[in-house]
């Protein structure tokens, strides 16, 4: 007897990313949630402007931010290429907040009984934000990765910055999001 068919994700969810708008929800949704708003809204919110990775995110360490020339040094995991990506306002002050919360932690995000959070926990947190949003769709962490390649490309971004942003070894792997981008169709038609 055979195993059945594993469902493509196509088939189940209509995408696989968020627009800008539907993360600001995210975000927003996240930090009305539970004791640990900040904690998982900054998360959102830095996996989401850095593309990172679950196991990214939750293996991020202090050591790997500098809050004075406001950098995040990226150590990217399956064979990526790291990088060092700047950090923004919204992003540094959320930042320092946390550090002010959880002082004497080396990993950046940390549960109550000072244990860095899983995957698992993270999936729940956007799973929970996602249905409080009402964004119509299943959210899971990944989409926000993906959802950070169309945001560059939909702004125009070009496929090699794109690649190294997202710590791509192959360009293929990049090459999807600026595929379908609706930017570069945007000049065709002049009325």
């Amino acid at each position: 007897m055979k195993p059945p068919k594993k469902v493509k994700n196509s088939e189940r969810r209509v995408r696989e990313y968020l627009t800008p708008a539907e993360v600001d929800k995210l975000i927003v949704s996240a930090k009305q949630l539970g004791r640990h708003g900040l904690r998982d809204s900054t998360m959102i919110l830095i996996a989401y402007r850095h593309g990172l990775r679950v196991s990214e995110l939750i293996s991020l360490r202090w050591s790997q931010i500098d809050l004075k020339q406001g950098l995040l040094h990226v150590i990217r995991k399956k064979n990526g290429i790291p990088a060092s990506h700047p950090l923004f306002g919204p992003e540094i002050r959320a930042l320092r907040q946390l550090k002010r919360d959880y002082p004497e932690t080396d990993y950046v995000f940390m549960t109550e009984r000072k244990a860095p959070i899983t995957a698992d926990t993270f999936r729940k947190i956007i799973a929970r934000a996602g249905e409080k949003a009402e964004l119509g769709l299943a959210t899971h962490p990944h989409m926000l990765r993906h959802s950070t390649g169309f945001k560059l490309a939909n702004d125009g971004r070009d496929t090699r910055s794109i690649q190294h942003y997202l710590g791509h070894k192959n360009i293929q792997h990049t090459v999807r999001y600026t595929e379908i981008a609706p930017v570069k169709f945007k000049e065709f038609w002049d009325d």
